[in-house]
C-alpha cells in the first residue's frame, strides 16, 4: 500500500521546535496492526491517518506503542496538512473521531483547535510520585488519565529528570508537571508518559484540556498563554469556554513525501486504547 506522508512541527513556528506529527492520507483505514506498525516506524509521539469522509475527515491516532485517543498536537498538524496543501482553499474541517468531532479553524497565528474539557478533581499524592520526581508537590489533581501536579516555581519544572521508570509503574496514562509561568507565559509544563512509549512528550495538546481550566481556577482569567518546558518546546494559547478549550498553535513543515508498506496479518497483534 502506498499513501502521502507529511511530518509536521505543531504549536510551534519554527522547526525543529514543538511536536512533531506524522500524518498520513488514505482512503480508507487499513487494519489496526498496520497502523500500529507504522507508528512504531514513524518511531514519533504520534502518527495520524486520516481518511476523507463527506467533506470532512475521520481520524486516528497512534502512539509506538497504543492506539490513542484525541491527540492534539497530531489533530493541529492534521489540520495544517488539510488546509495547506489538500485544500489550501479551506479555512475550517471537521474530523470525525472514535471520542467525538473535533473542530479545527484557521486563524491569523495558526490553527484554532476545538476540544473537550478535562476538569480535574484533588486525588491523594500518589506514593513515591514526588520521589520519582525529584519535587515537592503542592498539589496533586486528577484529570481522569492523568496526574496533574503542581511544583512552586517555573525552573523546578525545567529542570526536572525524572524516574521514567517509575513513572511508568503508576495507575495512569502520565504525569502532568506545571508551575506558574515567566516570560509571558501563565503557565509552564511538561508532560511524561513512558507507559505509553513516550518518555517525554515535547508539546502535548490533551494535556492543556486539563491545564486550562486548572490554571483559569487560580489566576481568575479565561485566556492562558501557555508554554511546555520540555527539549524542543512549545507555546499555545489556551482559552476556557463552558465545557470545551480553544487550543491556538502554529505549524510548520518538516517532511513531505509517501509512505509504502507490505499489509500484515491482523492476528499478530492486540491493541490497546490510552489518553494523552
Amino acid at each position: 500500500m502506498r499513501a502521502p506522508l507529511y511530518q509536521v512541527d505543531a504549536f510551534t513556528a519554527q522547526n525543529f521546535s514543538g511536536n512533531p506529527a506524522a500524518v498520513l492520507v488514505l482512503a480508507a483505514f487499513p487494519p489496526a496492526v498496520d497502523m500500529q506498525a507504522i507508528a512504531a516506524e514513524n518511531n514519533l509521539a504520534e502518527t495520524a491517518f486520516i481518511v476523507p469522509s463527506g467533506g470532512n475527515f475521520r481520524i486516528r491516532w497512534f502512539t509506538p506503542t497504543v492506539e490513542v485517543p484525541p491527540c492534539g498536537h497530531a489533530t493541529l498538524a492534521s489540520a495544517a496538512v488539510v488546509m495547506e496543501r489538500l485544500h489550501p482553499d479551506r479555512d475550517h474541517v471537521v474530523f470525525e473521531s472514535a471520542s467525538g468531532p473535533l473542530q479545527v479553524t484557521r486563524v491569523e497565528n495558526g490553527f484554532l483547535m476545538d476540544l473537550p474539557v478535562r476538569q480535574c478533581v484533588p486525588i491523594a499524592e500518589p506514593e513515591g510520585l514526588a520521589d520519582a520526581l525529584g519535587a515537592h508537590l503542592l498539589e496533586t489533581v486528577w484529570d481522569g488519565y492523568n496526574y496533574l501536579v503542581r511544583l512552586d516555581r517555573a525552573d523546578e519544572v525545567r529542570r526536572l529528570e525524572p524516574r521514567l521508570d517509575v513513572i511508568a509503574q503508576m495507575p495512569s496514562a502520565g504525569v502532568i508537571v506545571t508551575a506558574a509561568g515567566e516570560d509571558g507565559y501563565d503557565c509552564v509544563s511538561r508532560y511524561f508518559a513512558p507507559a505509553k512509549g513516550i518518555p517525554e512528550d515535547p508539546v502535548t495538546g490533551g494535556a492543556h484540556c486539563a491545564l486550562t481550566p486548572y490554571w483559569v481556577d487560580r489566576l481568575g482569567k479565561t485566556e492562558l498563554r501557555a508554554y511546555q518546558a520540555s527539549g524542543r518546546g512549545g507555546e499555545m494559547l489556551c482559552r476556557l469556554t463552558a465545557d470545551r478549550v480553544e487550543l491556538t498553535g502554529a505549524c510548520t513543515f518538516f517532511l513531505e513525501g509517501e509512505a509504502y508498506w507490505e499489509p500484515r496479518c491482523p492476528a499478530r497483534q492486540s491493541l490497546t486504547l490510552a489518553a494523552a
